[in-house]
């Protein structure tokens, strides 16, 4: 195994350090993606579960609040 060119302030190369940095890049914004997908979820499912509540479930979660017009 060759040795590569090794930076006297550090163990990496600059080619190695690009690497690097560019993969964190990459993992950070896969990481975000995957957050952004989980929040998606959880907002389909809260809907979901709303929308098959029934009215005593309503009634229940928001109670006798509502505007009396």
């Amino acid at each position: 195994m060759a040795k590569d060119k090794v930076n006297d302030k550090g163990l990496f190369s600059e080619d190695q350090l690009l690497k690097l940095k560019a993969t964190k890049k990459e993992l950070l914004k896969d990481q975000q993606k995957l957050e952004e997908e989980k929040e998606a979820q959880r907002q389909f499912e809260r809907k979901e579960r709303e929308k098959n509540m029934t009215f005593a479930e309503l009634l229940e979660r928001h109670g006798d609040s509502g505007n009396k017009y």
